[in-house]
Order: C-alpha cells, then sequence, then structure tokens
C-alpha cells in the first residue's frame, strides 16, 4: 500500500472520512458545555477556625480539621460529629485540578475519622474543597492548604 495509486474510489473515501472526523470536531465544539453540576441541595461552609458547623438539620454536623492550618503532602485527618451513618468523602482542588483524593474514614466512639493528604502545589496556598456525603445529604466543606 505504500506505493498505491490514488483512485477515484480511494478519494471519495478519503474525503468522505475528513467530513465526518470535521463535522464531529465542530459538533463538539459548538455543544461543548464546561459548567460542573452543582447540586443544589449541597450545604457550603469554610473551615477556617478549625471547625464548621452545620445547623438546620436534626442534631447539626460538626467539621473539624486537624492540623489546622493544614499543610500539604502530610496527613490531615476530618473529624465528623454527630453522625449516625457512615460518610463517603473525596477531597478536589477549587481553583486548580489536581486530582479526585478518595477520604478513608473509621468510627471512634460517636463521630467519624476520615484521613486524607493533599499534594504540594506550585503556589503558598491552595484551596481545597471536600465533598462530604451522606445518605441523600451533601456537605461541601472549603478548606486552605498552605505549602
Amino acid at each position: 500500500m505504500a506505493a498505491e495509486k490514488l483512485t477515484k474510489a480511494r478519494l471519495i473515501q478519503i474525503l468522505f472520512l475528513m467530513t465526518v472526523l470535521i463535522t464531529a470536531f465542530v459538533w463538539r465544539t459548538v455543544t461543548y458545555d464546561d459548567n460542573q453540576p452543582v447540586d443544589e441541595t449541597a450545604v457550603r461552609c469554610q473551615i477556617t477556625a478549625e471547625s464548621c458547623v452545620i445547623e438546620g438539620r436534626e442534631n447539626g454536623i460538626d467539621l473539624t480539621l486537624q492540623p489546622f492550618p493544614a499543610k500539604a503532602n502530610s496527613e490531615l485527618v476530618i473529624q465528623i460529629s454527630n453522625v449516625n451513618v457512615k460518610p463517603v468523602a473525596t477531597v478536589e482542588g477549587v481553583n486548580m485540578y489536581m486530582g479526585t483524593i478518595p477520604v478513608i474514614f473509621e468510627q471512634k466512639e460517636n463521630s467519624w475519622l476520615g484521613k486524607f493528604s493533599v499534594p504540594e502545589c506550585v503556589h503558598d496556598k491552595m484551596a481545597w474543597a471536600i465533598t462530604l456525603k451522606q445518605g441523600d445529604k451533601t456537605v461541601i466543606a472549603d478548606f486552605t492548604v498552605e505549602k
């Protein structure tokens, strides 16, 4: 096939394939929507002074991040109090995508301890968000990590 003559049928096949690919590229470019789906029922809080309390539920939920202030490349522990069901959580960068980090929980008395670590960023400080799901309820807690 290295030195085959370009026939009319081969040219039509190449042009047809190029037309299909260009059409698919243009369609994807025009219909692309960069908006991330936002959970409208999610409660947001900022972990600033080591904890944030989410009111408005039966007992309220207390989130605590240790150590505070958080440091990159070291183990971070989030404690969730007043929760009976094991939560599921992931951590993601807010302004920069640095991957999705799972949080592994274990129960200690009447609270859950989740352990994770975040990588170091090129910036001195980076905003992260932990998305905590428990049943049909979602909490998004923002926190800042220093180098």
